[in-house]
Parts: structure tokens; sequence; C-alpha cells
């Protein structure tokens, strides 16, 4: 298999996972609301081929291979009832809490470092 048929192997392989169904999940009904989940998918391929020879021999050198990989992370949810229609964004607020907080522990380290 050359080069460009490889990546285009890999391609429809990996947009086949990365479709509608797997950015927006099944829906789940409870009650009077049905809950769409949310993901962004994330992917990414490459290939790499070569042919030659190689050594004195002669001996003609060839070979190929490629790789990819699809991510979903959920960013939230499709909220349908009655009244009204609404997304729900699924935050990681304790990572930017986490980073602010050593960043004043970090500043008030230093000040009271540079005080003595």
């Amino acid at each position: 298999m050359g080069s460009l048929a490889l990546l285009q192997s890999l391609k429809d392989s990996l947009l086949g996972q990365a479709s509608v169904k797997a950015v927006y999940g099944e829906p789940i009904t409870v009650h009077d609301k049905t809950i769409i989940p949310v993901a962004k998918i994330l992917y990414g391929y490459g290939a790499g081929a070569g042919a030659g020879r190689m050594g004195e021999d002669n001996a003609r050198g060839e070979g190929s291979g490629g790789g990819g990989g699809v991510k979903a992370v959920p960013v939230g949810i499709i909220e349908v009832s009655r009244e009204r229609t609404r997304f729900v964004a699924t935050s990681n607020n304790w990572k930017l809490t986490g980073a602010v907080l050593a960043g004043i522990g970090l500043g008030l380290w230093w000040a009271r470092k540079k005080a003595r």
C-alpha cells in the first residue's frame, strides 16, 4: 500500500469514528426533560513510506507505517424541556483555581524572600 493510500485509509477510519453520534451522544429522557451530551472531537493521523536499496548486496528496502488517534472531550449538555432548550457547559474550574492559588502562593513566598 502506498503512502497516499495509507493516509487515505487512516483518514477514513478516524473520520468514521469522529461522527455526529460521537459529538452528540444518545439523548436521555428523565421526567419531562431530554438531556443530550455534547463532546468536542479531536483527531490526528500520519503515515510514512520508504523504498530504496540498502547495503552493498543490492537488497531492496521498503517500508511503510502510520497511526492516528481520536479523543472526545465532554463540553456540556443540551437540555430540552417544555419551557426551553438550553446549552449547559461543563467546565473544569479546579484547574484554573489551582493555578491561581499556586501563583498567589509563589508570589507571597517570593515577596517574603525579598523582604529578608
